[in-house]
């Protein structure tokens, strides 16, 4: 089969021709048809240091936000039928730690990661654990969710978590960072009954984008400060929650100074490097800081998956993040766009390699 792997350390990545792999008793054998391109994929590109970091062995095929048609199951998975439609679940667990066997999944000790520390997505063909693998719902014989839609259900996954973390009803929302998983914040805060939802970036193309996806102020921080925002809104106090998704030391610290007394902050992104934060007006102002990591296993899965069904505008608004789909032998292409950081999502078509 065709792939897209990293066939050795350093930067690069090959497109090339591999075995197909086997499907194993408890595996679920998956054609991929639609693979999105993430941060991870960019950093496992250029092979810097963060990716030195997470894979552990190569040559390996990245690629962990796909949707596809189950062509294979092993023979003792119950739940998974061939011809299903689905997205995968990217971290495989081991089920045996102290918190697999408390349900808290996303926090095993021993995760392993689908496209980091195992073969994914970047392919005609991927294997997953059954449990890895989610079926989306049909309506009466018509598909709810598109392949575009079903590959970014694990970016949407991680904005989902982090947008509802904390409750939003009716509170004023800060969003730090207007790329894909920031628009898709904002969405679904949106959906969830937040009050004003102010977002901010420095890429004026990411911002409208943000704008569409239902925020009520963006603001480019490379001139304007997020106090304007409160401003602008009439806000007597502080916002309510925050949600950081950029990474960037300057974007935390800036939200910590404007949230409210008692706020609380749901912390996404990674940062490129250490760095200070202002400790006493965290604790002085009794700020709650909860790291956010991947999507809750599987209860993220079944919230977004209902919200889909039975909103139209939502659909439509995270089916407007994704910008761009290439086929997948333009993956270079893909990548290029990707990295610009201006676009939105970045999609791979592999269901057309033979057209």
């Amino acid at each position: 089969m065709r792939a897209l792997r990293k066939v050795a350390p350093g930067a690069g990545l090959e497109w090339t021709n591999v075995e197909e792999p086997g499907c194993g008793p408890w595996e679920v054998k998956v054609r991929v048809l639609r693979a999105g391109i993430c941060g991870t994929d960019l950093h496992i590109l250029d092979w810097d240091s963060s990716a030195e970091a997470m894979c552990d062995t190569v040559p390996f095929t990245p690629g962990h936000e796909f949707y596809g048609e189950v062509v294979e199951v092993g023979e003792e998975v119950c739940d998974v039928r061939v011809g299903d439609r689905i997205s995968g679940e990217g971290h495989v667990v081991c089920g045996t730690c102290r918190n697999c066997r408390a349900g808290r999944l996303q926090m095993c000790i021993r995760t392993r990661s689908v496209g980091v520390q195992r073969d994914g997505a970047f392919a005609e063909y991927v294997t997953l654990p059954h449990q890895n693998v989610w079926v989306h719902e049909h309506d009466g014989g018509e598909e709810l969710i598109s392949p575009e839609l079903g590959a970014v259900f694990d970016p949407l996954g991680n904005a989902v978590h982090t947008a509802l973390k904390f409750e939003v009803v009716g509170e004023d929302v800060l969003i730090t960072g207007a790329g894909p998983i920031g628009q898709m914040a904002a969405a679904v805060a949106r959906h969830a009954g937040a009050r004003y939802i102010t977002i901010t970036d420095i890429s004026p193309q990411r911002l409208a984008m943000a704008e569409d996806c239902g925020a009520d102020v963006v603001l480019d921080v490379a001139s304007t400060r997020v106090r304007d925002a409160q401003r602008r809104l009439e806000m007597r106090e502080g916002f309510d929650v925050g949600l950081e998704i950029s990474g960037h030391a300057r974007a935390l610290q800036e939200m910590i100074e404007n949230m409210n007394h008692g706020g609380k902050i749901a912390l996404l992104g990674l940062p490129s490097h250490r760095f200070e934060i202002d400790w006493t007006m965290v604790v002085t102002r009794m700020i709650t800081l909860q790291g956010i990591y991947g999507r809750e296993m599987y209860e993220t899965w079944n919230t977004m998956s209902a919200m889909l069904s039975t909103s139209q505008t939502l659909r439509t608004a995270i089916t407007r993040t994704i910008t761009d789909v290439l086929p997948a032998a333009q993956w270079e292409r893909g990548f290029e766009i990707a990295k610009a950081g201006t676009a939105g999502k970045v999609v791979l078509d592999w269901s057309t390699l033979d057209a």
